[in-house]
């Protein structure tokens, strides 16, 4: 294979975000065979399948490399345009984000109210848990994630954030109910906060109290679970008495300090190693970003200790 013709490879781009053949025809202004066609000769070309024929269409592993190639293409199209003074009529810069619940209602939103916009930028931020951003950058779908990952996605920078604490805590109702002074016990039974069924993070603090080892599943938060998707949610169902938590030490601290809520496990927080990961790509609106992100976790996130990746 010498090259990836640019006419197949944005044809397969369009059909993974079109969904279907039919759709991605109607965006190229081609024909749906043509379409076919070209996504056929893709495939010979690299040896691979790229496309899962599913409704809507999915990219296979080797597809998500070139949908990933094709994104990093138009955008250094769109950034050789303007330079070139040719980006009229193309609307502003988007930069796609993945980023944490707690990070986006604590500390990441308010860096955006500091990108300038001349030229116009438009942010199009991805929820995503901190643990599982990485996918979206994988799969081409963002060019940025805050993660938890230190480990670089292929085609991807990485740098370490800071750390972001976590705070065990209840409201003093729910603990008068269900503590006895034994938290590792304890909070093997009693009612769990749980952001998502992606949220391990009450697991594992459980898990650190009761000396249980990191990937152990025997170990785990109470059997009775209240799932609250937000970050905000999260908190005030703590503050209410539903469960206890691990709510971010931004947002306990003011109510530890009324009263509002208690620690259950004094001197025993949990700190989640932050990390930005972005394209290799040579974006000055993706660079501007990522220093603002950089300065504004360095005030928010604690230092990382020495030896943390």
């Amino acid at each position: 294979m010498d090259e990836l013709p640019l006419d197949q490879v944005r044809t397969l781009l369009a059909v993974v975000d079109e969904g279907t053949f039919d759709a991605a025809a109607a965006a190229l202004h081609v024909t749906p065979s043509a379409v076919s066609q070209r996504v056929k000769a893709l495939e010979q070309r690299t040896g691979r399948v790229l496309l899962m024929r599913t409704k809507p269409v999915r990219a296979t592993d080797s597809g998500e490399v070139v949908v990933r190639f094709a994104r990093q293409l138009a955008r250094l199209e769109r950034d050789a345009r303007a330079e070139l003074g040719m980006a009229e009529g193309v609307g502003p810069v988007r930069l796609p984000i993945a980023v944490n619940a707690d990070s986006l209602a604590t500390w990441f939103l308010p860096v955006l109210g500091r990108v300038p916009q001349d030229p116009p930028v438009c942010v199009e931020l991805h929820r995503e848990d901190e643990s599982h951003t990485t996918a979206l950058l994988r799969e081409g779908q963002v060019m940025a994630a805050v993660t938890s990952s230190p480990d670089p996605v292929a085609g991807c920078t990485v740098r370490m954030l800071g750390l972001a604490r976590y705070l065990p805590v209840a409201s003093p109702s729910f603990a008068a109910r269900h503590l006895t002074g034994r938290p590792a016990e304890d909070l093997r039974r009693a009612p769990t906060i749980v952001f998502d069924r992606k949220d391990e993070l009450q697991d594992a603090f459980v898990r650190s109290l009761a000396g249980a080892r990191a990937g152990s599943r025997a170990v785990t938060a109470g059997p009775v679970r209240h799932h609250v998707p937000t970050s905000e949610g999260f908190r005030d169902a703590v503050v209410a008495g539903l469960g206890w938590g691990m709510v971010p030490e931004q947002q306990a601290g003011p109510l530890l300090r009324t009263g509002e809520l208690v620690l259950l496990a004094p001197r025993r927080p949990m700190d989640v190693p932050l990390y930005w990961q972005q394209w290799k790509l040579d974006s000055p609106a993706l660079s501007l970003v990522a220093r603002l992100v950089a300065d504004a976790a360095a005030d928010a996130l604690r230092k990382p200790r020495a030896g943390t990746p």
